[in-house]
């Protein structure tokens, strides 16, 4: 009769750790503090803090800016929420359907709200690219149980990034380039690790370089914005400053910015010009805002699930907070959009097709039904 295997040992997770991590290229130093440090042959891509200059955001050509008669400029603010970006994906789509999409001329995003992003820059056009990727089974794949592993990270660095590259090709940073092209700009943050501060790649711009740097560029950043801590591991990403590499690590945007309009460094800051202007600011959220009732079980899984998702509710109420302060600043108009509570599987980390199909189709019915958005000051 066969005899059960023995239990691991400290000494033999230690082991598959070291080997999880065996065969990867030891890492470059970050860039030494204060050192202004770009991808190579990508310059002016990432925001950083002495840039002062809002119309960076909010659009700096001159058919852009407000003028009497003109349609407001329209802003989309996405924030992170794991498999709750399908909601997200389904209220995009289903604006496309019931035609009340419009042309955003600024989209932001972080995390699961950084894949959505390009196809809500790029326009209704790649609406079945982007139902595709929350509804068609493959996330499920993907990041299936038995794809998991408990030591380094839940799942290995090639799941999400096949994620990603499966749907984001050539052809969208294309597309996305040519909207840059036309005034429009895509922003995505990331949360540098070693710095602990937040980075806003300017995807537009990066996409407008061309070639396979670029796609790779995008892609990466992609990856890293949507690397929540623990379950996906941290992303490295080449720089260089003064004829000297360096490497930093990236993780979940989400950690330091759960959702942005603008860079937080500039919310207190009035864009000359724009004061009262009438721009439009849609932040769509990925989550359900409301505190979700019920039973916890004593155990450590669900006590550190439940735990998590308190965590990242506070997250983005606060998140949202600071969009109205800078909203009500400048007199813009705010509309919010968020996941209903007490959703079927509104999980974070639920990505089986069935319960991401659920959260597209209520994102889809918020839209035909003309209630996703609603005024928080009403």
């Amino acid at each position: 009769m066969p005899t059960d295997s023995p239990r691991p040992t400290p000494t033999t997770w230690r082991t598959r750790l070291r080997e999880s991590w065996r065969g990867r290229p030891a890492r470059r130093p970050p860039p030494p503090e204060g050192t202004l440090a770009t991808p190579p042959g990508f310059e002016g891509v990432r925001f950083v803090a002495d840039d002062r200059d809002l119309t960076r955001f909010l659009g700096d050509r001159p058919d852009l800016t407000p003028s009497p008669g003109g349609p407001p400029p329209k802003v989309l603010a996405l924030s992170g929420g794991g498999a709750g970006g399908a909601f997200g994906a389904g209220a995009l789509v289903g604006l496309s359907r019931a035609g009340r999409r419009p042309v955003y001329d600024t989209v932001t995003g972080v995390s699961t709200g950084a894949l959505i992003a390009p196809f809500a820059f790029v326009g209704s056009d790649w609406d079945a690219r982007l139902e595709a990727a929350f509804t068609d089974g493959y996330a499920a794949q993907v990041f299936a149980l038995s794809a998991a592993r408990p030591w380094g990270s839940f799942y290995p660095d090639h799941a999400l990034r096949a994620l990603v590259t499966r749907y984001v090709d050539a052809a969208l940073v294309t597309r996305v380039a040519q909207r840059h092209a036309e005034g429009g700009r895509l922003f995505v943050a990331t949360a540098n690790l070693d710095a602990q501060t937040t980075s806003i790649w300017d995807i537009g711009a990066i996409a407008q370089t061309g070639g396979q740097a670029a796609l790779d560029l995008v892609t990466n950043i992609l990856v890293a914005s949507s690397s929540l801590p623990g379950v996906f591991p941290p992303q490295l990403i080449d720089v260089g400053a003064d004829g000297h590499a360096y490497q930093e690590l990236h993780i979940d945007g989400g950690a330091i910015t759960p959702m942005f309009v603008v860079p937080e460094t500039l919310i207190w800051r009035r864009p000359a010009g724009w004061t009262g202007a009438g721009v439009e600011v849609y932040a769509l959220v990925n989550t359900t805002l409301a505190p979700g009732g019920g039973r916890t079980a004593m155990h450590a899984v669900p006590i550190l699930m439940r735990s998590f998702e308190l965590m990242l509710r506070s997250s983005y109420r606060g998140a949202l907070r600071t969009v109205a302060a800078f909203c009500q600043l400048n007199g813009f108009s705010l509309r919010v959009g968020s996941l209903p509570p007490n959703v079927v599987g509104g999980s974070l980390l639920r990505f089986d097709q069935t319960t991401m199909r659920t959260l597209f189709d209520h994102g889809a019915k918020a839209s035909a039904e003309g209630t996703l958005w609603r005024d928080p000051w009403a």
